[in-house]
């Protein structure tokens, strides 16, 4: 069975929910999951020359979130940001340029949930502008600024991170069928959409893995991946906590698996050696607010810098792209 699934996602072809569910149903160190981590990491070098990418976020506001998704350590009920915060136009454009002075291949611009696309526009064009020709700008925001997909084209975005996460609508006050319409408006408006499988805890079972897999394959995103829940300390949620690197490393490989060829590139969340050596072809670095942090500037509590970032993919064989990136077009 191994091989005949090992040998499908070479070949290009889909694997359906069960045949990704019984994948997930190996123990995480056993032989069969490292069959799949090594398969899932020869493909992932293949697509990308063995050449990985890290793209820099900045967080352009700071403020508790009304979506109360509770894994995040924005949600106003968790209570551990009680104020708002916006970055001036001018401290986002200083951010985005030292992450592409520091080499980072794309730039992403993220928002709380909350942030209106009324306060976000101003920021768009400027970033554009400061950033060279071949930067990718992309975004994070919340679903009402699917509504002004076509204007975020306009203002010279390529492309967005949106996810339906698991458990949505049960874990956060969102919707599910709100985030699938959100993916589609972008897409529609022309947008590139990166997207992941996440925050994986242990609660989460191989069916609701595997059916959210499947999802994110049949949007064909820029990127797929698999990202595990970073627990926010004296949280109702933060308590349940995480699931180890080597489970994180086998989801990433399945996802890697699942995933159109078309579907370059692989993603994680946060970054390790045992998920790069998985599949996982690029890393974020971040700057101001982070939703698994809970100080007001990451890159001062959990954010990984571009260095430390160079050295993990080192430690897991992977070449550094030099030039312009492969995942998001401009």
């Amino acid at each position: 069975m191994i091989d005949y699934l090992l040998a499908k996602a070479r070949e290009d072809e889909r694997l359906t929910q069960k045949e990704i569910q019984h994948l997930l149903s190996y123990e995480p160190y056993s032989d069969a999951a490292c069959r799949m981590i090594g398969v899932a990491s020869e493909l992932s070098r293949e697509l990308q020359d063995n050449e990985a990418e890290i793209h820099g976020q900045l967080a352009v506001n700071l403020a508790p979130c009304p979506e109360e998704c509770k894994f995040c350590s924005f949600a106003a009920g968790n209570g551990v940001f009680g104020k708002s915060s916006d970055l001036s136009i001018e401290e986002a454009v200083a951010m985005a340029k030292r992450f592409e002075e520091d080499g980072c291949h794309a730039i992403l611009a993220m928002t709380t949930a909350n942030f209106p696309y009324a306060k976000l526009a101003p920021y768009l064009p400027e970033l554009r502008a400061a950033l060279k020709p071949h930067i990718p700008l992309i975004v994070n925001v919340g679903d009402d600024c699917a509504e002004h997909a076509d204007e975020i084209k306009q203002a010279g975005v390529s492309g967005v991170y949106h996810a339906l996460r698991l458990r949505e609508g049960e874990d956060t006050a969102i919707p599910p069928e709100q985030r699938r319409s959100s993916i589609e408006k972008f897409l529609a408006a022309g947008l590139q959409v990166g997207t992941c499988v996440e925050p994986v805890g242990p609660e989460h079972n191989n069916r609701e893995i595997a059916e959210l897999i499947c999802y994110t394959a049949s949007i064909k995103p820029v990127f797929s991946g698999a990202a595990r829940r970073i627990p926010i300390p004296d949280t109702p949620m933060g308590v349940m906590g995480t699931i180890p690197e080597v489970r994180q490393a086998q989801i990433v490989a399945i996802t890697r698996l699942a995933m159109p060829h078309s579907t370059v590139a692989t993603c994680t969340h946060e970054p390790c050696t045992l998920a790069a050596l998985g599949g996982a072809s690029f890393f974020w670095a971040e700057m101001g607010a982070n939703p698994r942090d809970i100080v007001e500037r990451t890159e001062e509590g959990r954010a990984h810098n571009i260095k430390e970032l160079i050295d993990t993919f080192w430690e897991s064989g992977w070449n550094i792209r030099q030039g312009k990136s492969r995942i998001w077009k401009v």
